[in-house]
């Protein structure tokens, strides 16, 4: 009859490895803690890029933007069959008012949606910012200060002035920190912006903005809708765009569809306003964790060549071991779990030191423009170390461990 053994000596020799092996097992720990402080380091850099990213977009962008869409005139003859031939006389782009009919009405069933939370009517209008003989071309928004502050943050973006004055002066304007500086600007002067229209109106600077995103800062203003409607020598119920702000904004292009059918106009959520912009984010963070993934796998080669060494010095005892009736998974086991014991302890000490590395490089003001540097601390990217870095530890572990599963124990032992 064959003789049983408790099981559980597996972990007692695999434990045992891991103390008398002090050496072996502080360097192999010691590789799998830089890798894993080092994945958390450059993947929290990569969400704190995501975050700012994110926050300089919805400075000037809405989560949905509902407007009226360019259409291209169809043909003048309906072919009768499929084998006739469409005549298309001079194809132009209709309508060529980009206005929204009945703008309150689409306003207020926007605002009845339950996923909603902010929604500000907008003018967009061509503008040349005259600073004596020369122009300095731009855009001016024309809006309901208050509810888009909301949403853009304008308030918080004012480095002179107060935004609150442009709803006290029709003719008031902000303007971005880049073209006040350009037409040499500042809060009470009078400036004449002239439209894509060539109406000329004489503002009043309120207030000046910094986004600290250059594309804004140098083009864009802000401005009442009424002022907007006489730039462009429209009427009072002239609108070109409703902006919509919603809970969550990754479901942005969801609801976007839901608008469209809605309202009956086009409805661009801001992941395909800015798709360009997105997929340079998006290439800069795959190159960030694949870096950082090397990184932990060049760990789990150095705990692959540890296991491997230690098996060398372990023959004789392997051999014993098998010959008083462990089985190859026996060996494997006691070899993974040494390997796992490590990669844990890489792990716990990693983390410990990863997060640290994140507060500290949060802490580091990088000046007035920038703010502080860019890392958040994502419990994701945490809990995505300690899989990744079990994972590699197993598989350093398991493959030198089926080397020692097939030892031949009387080969060795003859020896």
């Amino acid at each position: 009859m064959k003789k049983k053994y408790n099981h559980n000596i597996d972990t007692i020799i695999s434990a045992t490895y891991v103390v008398t092996n002090k050496r072996l097992t502080l360097v192999a720990a010691l590789g799998v803690t830089i890798g894993i402080s080092i994945f958390i380091f450059m993947n929290s850099l990569g969400s704190g890029f995501v975050k700012k990213s994110n926050k300089t977009i919805f400075n000037n962008t809405p989560h949905i933007r509902v407007y009226k869409d360019d259409e291209i005139s169809k043909s003048i003859i309906t072919p009768k069959d499929t084998n006739s031939l469409v005549l298309i006389s001079n194809p132009t782009i209709i309508p060529k008012s980009e206005q929204i009919v009945n703008p309150e009405r689409i306003i207020t069933l926007l605002r009845a949606q339950p996923e909603v939370t902010y929604v500000t009517p907008e003018i967009a209008v061509k503008v040349f910012y005259n600073s004596g003989m020369s122009q300095v071309s731009g855009d001016a928004s024309g809006l309901e200060i208050a509810e888009a502050s909301k949403m853009f943050n304008i308030k918080q973006s004012m480095i002179q002035g107060r935004m609150e004055d442009l709803e006290n002066h029709s003719n008031g304007i902000l303007l971005g920190v880049d073209i006040a500086s350009k037409i040499n600007a500042k809060t009470g002067d009078n400036i004449s912006i002239t439209s894509s229209k060539n109406i000329t109106k004489v503002m009043k600077v309120v207030g000046i903005f910094k986004t600290n995103s250059s594309i804004v800062d140098k083009t864009k203003s802000y401005i009442g809708i009424n002022a907007a409607q006489q730039l462009l020598g429209e009427n009072a119920n002239y609108i070109t765009n409703i902006d919509v702000n919603v809970q969550d904004f990754n479901k942005a292009a969801d609801y976007s569809a839901k608008f469209s059918s809605l309202t009956g106009y086009k409805a661009e959520d801001w992941k395909a306003a800015n798709s360009d912009q997105l997929n340079g984010f998006k290439m800069r963070g795959i190159i960030i964790f694949a870096m950082s993934l090397s990184i932990l796998l060049v760990a789990g080669f150095g705990t692959y060549n540890i296991l491997n060494m230690t098996i060398t010095h372990r023959i004789n005892d392997i051999a014993i071991l098998k010959a008083m009736g462990f089985q190859g998974w026996d060996v494997i086991k006691i070899f993974v779990l040494q390997g796992t014991l490590i990669g844990l302890i890489g792990i716990t000490v990693g983390l410990l030191i990863g997060g640290v590395m994140v507060y500290f490089a949060s802490k580091i003001y990088m000046g007035p423009d920038q703010g502080y540097f860019p890392i958040v601390l994502d419990y994701t990217v945490f809990i995505n170390a300690s899989l990744f870095g079990l994972v590699v530890s197993f598989f350093a572990s398991y493959l030198p461990a089926r080397k020692a599963a097939n030892v031949d124990p009387v080969s060795i032992l003859r020896k």
